[in-house]
């Protein structure tokens, strides 16, 4: 059964995927810092945080779908996620952070922070594999149970969707999101470009945010 709700929705921790994820390789940093960069990101074994004090997407695609990689040994491994999409997306004060146990050192920190000079990171035509998110989110024109690879919308869908009829999908002509804490496993742009970006390596634990107890 489809459900539809019109006009502004505030939903708040609704676990919708919103901000686009960076992978853990300063070379990857310094092109995007360059100007507008196509990008496919991911993190074998590991999720990494994404922090955000504002996403504003349009045309948004979202979906259940499964990430697949390696973990820390290198086998093989699937990640159940929730695929969304947009066809762009604005991000403000964006911060990402990976800590990854480096035998014999100890955890190091890879923290990158964009869009926080009063120019947001852009994305466009981008999906995001994501595990959690807590937001405030408000939609437009949102229809939930709408069928994955709708033709009349922008956004279409990637490889790694669901198949099942009792998968969920829903729609929206705008999705904007506030306060954003997430943990995603990958992240594929067809541009993202990083404004005034900031790539630091640092000793210790310190993530963009702490999870809650």
């Amino acid at each position: 059964m489809n459900s539809q709700v019109r006009g502004g929705t505030r939903w708040k921790r609704f676990a919708l995927v919103m901000v686009p994820s960076i992978a853990a390789t300063a070379a990857v940093g310094v092109g995007l810092a360059q100007g507008a960069l196509a990008a496919s990101f991911s993190v074998s074994g590991q999720d990494f945080k994404v922090r955000a004090d504002k996403l504003e997407g349009k045309d948004l695609i979202q979906y259940g779908g499964v990430a697949e990689g390696h973990d820390l040994k290198g086998n093989p491994a699937h990640h159940p996620v929730t695929i969304s999409g947009f066809s762009e997306a604005k991000i403000t004060n964006m911060c990402q952070s990976l800590v990854t146990p480096i035998p014999g050192i100890g955890n190091i920190t890879l923290k990158l922070q964009t869009g926080h000079k009063g120019r947001p990171a852009v994305a466009k035509n981008i999906y995001l594999d994501v595990a959690e998110l807590d937001a405030d989110a408000e939609f437009e024109n949102l229809d939930i149970g709408v069928a994955v690879g709708d033709p009349s919308h922008k956004t279409k869908p990637q490889p790694g969707t669901v198949k099942s009829p009792y998968a969920f999908s829903q729609r929206a002509d705008k999705a904007t999101l506030s306060n954003v804490r997430q943990k995603a496993w990958a992240t594929t742009a067809g541009t993202f470009s990083l404004p005034d970006l900031k790539l630091r390596l640092l000793g210790g634990d310190q993530p963009c945010y702490e999870d809650e107890k």
